[in-house]
């Protein structure tokens, strides 16, 4: 059995030499820096060191994109502003908490909400004055932003259908929220900045030393991930989670889980050194012990992550550089005792739960179809007014899924025809009326908010569906189930390498295309065509899929008929330039 040592120094490889981020860390004072004071400050942004601590409290400095070439002309700074993210175990949240962030939504963002895709809230364009409200107001909720960001524990997801029958879903969503909270941050400095603003003492004299039993003062290299899927539901995409939790029910009981590690999607172009990878079945534990576990992957992490390069100091590149024997030896150190083998269960199904679906307990839940997860008004669809209209009216229980949508819950039978009745009044499509590749795509949020991103992603991506749309017309596909996944930089948000066709921000107008991957995210996909401008995008898919109408095998989709081809096969096809599509 391995041993572990109690000090992180001694057993990170990487500690010699660490990032100067590993550094703020340290002398954070527990994540406090100098937030405070500088909120004081009567500035619009604040210090490095700040920038960087603030993330731990579920918020990133940003800057208006769309401002920045005329602020720049006409000698004026930047236009700083900041998202504002919640940490949402699970995506569950209550009517009376959705109408709060709805509120502050108009009251100190942009007008907008984004559900994202990990199932938690997003707030856009939140000043630097406004920011203090904002987080005290969110918390007033009794939901949080504490670890929404940062290197620590993100939100833990976990399958949001409320299906009631023999009671496994409602269990994972338990253990999304015991994992959230033991793997919380606990230090007090988020609630002396954003909340009552006073130093925790004992006995009226000093202020209490914060400890962090689990994450130290330096916390972990990297952010890690933690998400709950089904055999038959891999809707939070199990693979591409730091660690991936895969119910073993047997009986109609849930017996344990299979634990899976090493998950990313996040890589740096033109540096081979980084890359997507799936996670790798480590071992099996009893239900009863998969907190213990969890803890144990995130101290292994801790303590042999990767603290010099930030680019390589996820846990994914761990598991790929150790092996999965290796890395599951380490692990026993951390457990106390040699892991059993994982059960030999693999992913096979996955649903969007858009829709009716009746509960099992004598109420139904409805799926509605929000893409790439913004809710706002705009010409004649105003989705947040009617979802806003339909929170009021039926206060139902509110889930956000890992593909931006949202499930109202706990809802009569009989409410059906209102319900629709609204919808139709606010220009909100049923999800039945949508095609099969809309509902089945997801981008981030990139230009204007996102300081990372390299080309537009949500602005981009409907134009694009709107042209796969009619390119799967022409061809006679248009019920074909795929999947496309868009994001404005290589980071990969949107987890754009696991899906049939992967879109990534390049250049400016240039995107790399990925094809090969499938739903259900148990395969990586793989590169196309790199510099693509965007109008060549779909000109670019066409001969592929036009190729797979003709020669596509039993039961064979998209990705899989490409994964069969191989890139060079599919870059050989031949083109007929005189065939295009109708739009």
């Amino acid at each position: 059995m391995t041993n572990v040592t109690s000090s992180h120094a001694e057993a990170n490889p990487g500690s010699a030499k660490r990032s100067g981020v590993e550094g703020i860390k340290e002398n954070s004072r527990a994540l406090r820096g100098t937030i405070a004071q500088d909120l004081e400050q009567e500035t619009d942004h604040f210090s490095e060191a700040d920038k960087n601590l603030i993330k731990f409290h579920g918020t990133y400095q940003q800057e208006d994109r769309d401002a920045r070439k005329n602020r720049k002309k006409d000698g004026v700074g930047k236009h700083f502003m900041f998202m504002v993210r919640c940490k949402i175990p699970g995506g569950r949240l209550t009517a009376e908490q959705y109408l709060a962030m709805d509120e502050l939504g108009d009251k100190y963002a942009n007008g907008t909400l984004r559900f994202t895709s990990r199932q938690g809230i997003q707030l856009h364009g939140v000043l630097k004055t406004d920011l203090k409200q904002t987080i005290a107001s969110i918390n007033t909720c009794l939901l949080t932003t504490l670890g929404a960001c940062g290197d620590v524990e993100r939100n833990v997801m976990a399958c949001p259908a409320p299906h009631h029958p023999h009671g496994v879903r409602a269990q994972l969503q338990a253990t999304a929220a015991a994992l959230a909270n033991q793997l919380a941050p606990k230090t007090r400095g988020y609630h002396e900045i954003w909340l009552n603003g006073k130093a925790v003492e004992t006995n009226g004299t000093a202020p209490v030393e914060d400890q962090e039993p689990l994450y130290g003062k330096t916390y972990l290299p990297r952010k890690f991930k933690t998400g709950l899927a089904l055999p038959e539901d891999n809707c939070i995409d199990v693979y591409a989670q730091d660690l991936g939790l895969l119910a073993i029910v047997e009986d109609g009981k849930l017996s344990g889980y299979n634990v899976l590690v090493g998950g990313g999607m996040g890589m740096t172009h033109g540096n081979h050194n980084t890359f997507p990878f799936l996670a790798r079945p480590i071992c099996y534990v009893p239900a009863c012990d998969v907190v213990t576990a969890a803890e144990a992957v995130i101290k292994l992490f801790r303590d042999h992550g990767n603290r010099a390069d930030r680019k390589r100091a996820r846990i994914k590149y761990l598991v790929h550089d150790w092996g999965v024997e290796k890395f599951r030896a380490v692990l026993a150190g951390y457990l106390g005792r040699t892991p059993e083998e994982p059960r030999p269960v693999v992913p096979h199904g996955y649903d969007l739960h858009l829709g009716w679906h009746p509960q099992g307990d004598g109420k139904w839940f409805y799926g509605i179809s929000v893409e790439n997860g913004r809710v706002k008004d705009g010409g004649a669809l105003r989705l947040r007014t009617g979802l806003r209209t339909l929170v009021l009216r039926f206060r139902p229980e509110l889930r956000l899924t890992p593909m931006q949508d949202v499930l109202l819950c706990n809802l009569d039978g009989g409410a059906r025809p209102e319900i629709e009745r609204v919808l139709s009044e606010h220009g909100i499509p049923i999800p039945e009326s949508l095609s099969l590749v809309r509902r089945n795509s997801m981008s981030c949020p990139a230009i204007p908010t996102c300081g990372l991103a390299l080309s537009e992603s949500e602005r981009a991506l409907p134009g694009i569906i709107d042209e796969i749309e009619a390119a799967l017309r022409s061809l006679g596909l248009e019920k074909e189930l795929l999947g496309v996944r868009m994001t404005g930089c290589p980071n990969g948000c949107a987890r754009p390498y696991q899906s049939d066709i992967g879109i990534v921000g390049r250049s400016g107008d240039k995107y790399s295309v990925f094809v090969g991957g499938h739903v259900r995210g148990h395969r990586l996909n793989f590169l196309l065509k790199d510099l693509v401008p965007r109008a060549e995008i779909v000109a670019t898919l066409l001969p592929l899929l036009r190729h797979f109408k003709d020669e596509r095998q039993i039961g064979e989709g998209f990705g899989d008929y490409c994964e069969r081809m191989g890139v060079e096969r599919l870059i050989a096809l031949p083109v007929d330039a005189g065939q295009r599509y109708e739009s």
